[in-house]
């Protein structure tokens, strides 16, 4: 049986913190405080206290973690309230494009900070999170962050911190890319005279099966998309057009890149 949870603060429980909050309270937990005041709670909240502020959080609550889950741009005014836990926690930050040496900043000496980039399948437990550990991190609270992110799907590490832009732009971004897909898809089938509860579900259909696809063995992309392809065929005819010199291959990289920049502008 997998064991409790240690005692938690998360901060900010909007999206993501939702479905962080609800992944852990299937691990159980020994004790937990939410501060945000608007939260969006899921189901079995219950043995949680919500706070509106964090003046109300108990002056014996001593947290293993505080989980920064709040927008980016709320990190000056939201981190100072949270110094006191400088000693005895280590602060996981998925707040995108705030940078471990900005946090520590704002949290004063000494704080253990792990700065992570999930993605928005964290709310089906199929999230994707990239996270990279501050000075200071010793193993054991590298482990209890990794626990805590692996809660909501698979957790990779990087040292070169500089890595979360680019991870940044294509799985924390990357979501809406592929949303995208699905409605041009659907609003495709229906130019060709498909009704649109049909192109709806053929589009989605279609995205989601080749991603489990993927996910279910180890080939190539490449290899994959040509064993879709006949020579001579509609998918060759398709992709003539889609991978046109302007088309696909260059967009998607255009893309990237000034995800990838706007992450760096962000961290300032």
């Amino acid at each position: 049986m997998t064991a409790a949870l240690p005692p938690l603060l998360l901060v900010g429980c909007g999206r993501m913190g939702h479905a962080l909050l609800g992944a852990w309270l299937e691990r159980g937990l020994e004790a937990l405080v939410v501060v945000d005041p608007a939260p969006r709670v899921p189901p079995g909240a219950a043995k949680a206290a919500i706070l509106a502020d964090p003046a109300g959080i108990p002056a014996a609550f001593s947290p293993a973690a505080v989980v920064f889950a709040v927008k980016p741009q709320q990190a000056s005014m939201v981190l100072p309230h949270y110094a006191r836990f400088v000693r005895s926690s280590v602060f996981l930050s998925i707040m995108a494009g705030r940078t471990l040496k900005g946090i520590g900043a704002t949290l004063g000496p000494g704080a253990a900070i792990v700065r992570a980039m999930p993605n928005t399948p964290a709310a089906i437990r199929a999230g994707t999170t990239v996270a990279c550990a501050g000075a200071g991190v010793d193993s054991a609270r590298k482990q209890l962050c990794e626990t805590l992110l692996a809660a909501v799907g698979k957790v990779a590490w990087v040292e070169d911190e500089a890595l979360l832009d680019a991870v940044t732009a294509v799985s924390g971004s990357g979501p809406a890319y592929v949303f995208l897909l699905a409605e041009l898809l659907e609003r495709a089938g229906i130019e060709q005279g498909l009704p649109a509860d049909l192109a709806r579900l053929l589009a989605r259909r279609t995205i989601s099966g080749a991603g489990a696809l993927l996910e279910a063995g180890s080939e190539d992309a490449g290899a994959l998309r040509m064993a879709v392809t006949s020579p001579g065929g509609t998918t060759e005819r398709a992709l003539s057009v889609l991978m046109e010199a302007r088309a696909w291959p260059a967009a998607v990289s255009r893309a990237i890149a000034a995800a990838t920049e706007r992450s760096r502008e962000l961290a300032g």
